[in-house]
């Protein structure tokens, strides 16, 4: 066994390892420098577009399962999560304050990912036995490449269906475990039979009930931590142009240490922004199209633009709230009662607890939902890669399956099992960014195409 995971943990540092980093950010660079910074430019238009400020007459008829709305949610349920509460807080302890800017950077980059993964997922899509739409990048793959290229689709998919069970799962339910018990004391036993129970009532209904579900939870807790994050801000409000002007300073400059903390070379803050960011959003990944390629619409650059919000959403949004109360609030550098660097988790609650009343118990609460949104939004990943493999007869007993892992993670040593995903989870990502590189000129030609129609009717609506 140890041999085992020698082998797997040398494997997670190469496809963890910075010619993965710099491939998907390459790849986002690329595809952004194509659409000439068009998700950058077009951030309004997308949110007009995610509230209903575009749609058209003919929508009503636009072929999905669930609304464009949904789809979006559906995605950041699974990319929102412990990454950007503990996560973030780790990338700044290890990395130093510079690590925040190099994960803005992974998130600009990253929209135009977000966006080109999602038109082809919807451009490439199929309606498969059951009457539903499924895609992402084992479709866009198989239909939109040749033959000579058809082995990664299988790959791709056989990589998250495995990942799933760990990052999307096991993972997740230990994190809310540990919430629960470290903050309320909860005892995970209970923990495992409600989310179980949870789990179950959501995921085998299918993704219009995840979707619906996604829909209400996400934007709730999101809107919540948000308010809570710039209550926190506003109150160490002298300390922000301080936070700021460290974030800059170190993201180009070596970073002594403070407090408990270690330095950090800039090298070390690029590499752990850039990995907190990519974790964190998953753009390039391939996971997040699994989900857009349900969504109503028959338009496939529509989609594109409200896609790359999750991108902005989780990282521009959320990941800084948490890095830059961290920085404002004096929690950065703390050590516990046995002198060790208060870190993850633990310290963005520190973080909140030092500046609002229950501020950790808030952040507990928002880690366990997202921690479980994370679980439902995977198991339609999970899913989907299953059906792409044995076809829909798989479909309920992978959901079954799925329910039956959840309380595992709550009660098992998750060591090797983190190990195994996290290191499949980045492998995913292999299959897709080749795609995404061979496919691109489809999404530039879609999106000049989108766009002159756009601009027409804007000077017919001038005239």
């Amino acid at each position: 066994m140890e041999a085992i995971e020698s082998l797997i943990s040398s494997i997670n540092g190469i496809v963890w390892g910075v010619p993965m980093l710099i491939a998907i950010l390459g790849i986002g660079i690329y595809l952004q420098a194509g659409l000439g910074l068009l998700p950058i430019r077009k951030i309004g238009y997308g949110f007009s577009l995610l509230l209903g400020g575009s749609k058209d007459k003919e929508e009503s008829s636009d072929e999905g399962e669930i609304s464009p709305f949904n789809a979006l949610m559906t995605s950041l349920s699974a990319t929102i999560g412990t990454g950007n509460i503990a996560g973030v807080a780790t990338a700044v302890v290890i990395g130093g304050p510079g690590a925040l800017f190099w994960m803005w950077c992974t998130a600009l980059v990253g929209m135009a990912t977000k966006y080109a993964e999602a038109v082809l997922a919807v451009k490439y899509r199929e309606v498969d036995e059951n009457g539903d739409h499924v895609g992402g990048p084992m479709y866009y793959i198989k239909n939109g490449l040749g033959k000579g290229f058809y082995w990664l689709a299988p790959a791709f998919a056989i990589f998250g269906a495995v990942a799933g069970f760990g990052i999307g799962n096991t993972v997740q339910a230990n994190s809310v475990s540990n919430a629960l018990e470290s903050t309320f004391g909860v005892d995970p036993v209970i923990t495992g039979i409600v989310l179980l129970v949870l789990t179950a009532a959501v995921v085998l209904g299918g993704i219009k009930r995840i979707g619906s579900v996604a829909g209400k939870l996400v934007p709730t807790m999101a809107i919540a931590y948000f308010v809570c994050g710039i209550i926190v801000l506003l109150l160490n409000a002298d300390q922000i142009p301080a936070a700021l002007a460290d974030v800059f300073k170190y993201a180009f400059t070596p970073y002594a240490g403070a407090g408990g903390i270690a330095g950090a070379t800039v090298w070390l803050a690029m590499t752990k922004g850039v990995a907190r960011g990519v974790f964190s959003n998953e753009a390039g990944l391939g996971s997040a199209p699994i989900a857009h390629a349900a969504a109503k619409t028959n338009d496939p650059v529509r989609q594109g633009f409200i896609a790359m919000l999750g991108t902005f959403i989780d990282t521009i949004i959320i990941c800084s709230i948490t890095g830059l109360a961290i920085l404002t609030s004096g929690a950065f550098g703390s050590v516990d009662a046995d002198g060790n660097v208060i870190n993850g988790a633990a310290l963005t609650a520190a973080s909140f607890g030092a500046t609002i009343p229950y501020g950790g118990e808030i952040v507990s609460i928002v880690l366990a939902v997202f921690a479980f949104t994370t679980i439902l939004g995977w198991a339609f990943y999970g899913e989907k890669c299953v059906e792409f493999l044995l076809g829909v007869k798989a479909i309920m007993p992978f959901r079954i399956l799925w329910c039956l892992a959840v309380p595992l993670g709550v009660l098992v040593n998750l060591d090797f099992i983190w190990l195994l995903a996290d290191t499949l989870n980045a492998m995913m990502a292999l299959p897709n960014i080749v795609a995404l590189a061979l496919l691109s000129p489809v999404v530039f030609k879609m999106t000049k195409e989108y766009m002159a129609k756009l601009n027409g009717k804007a000077e017919e609506a001038a005239e």
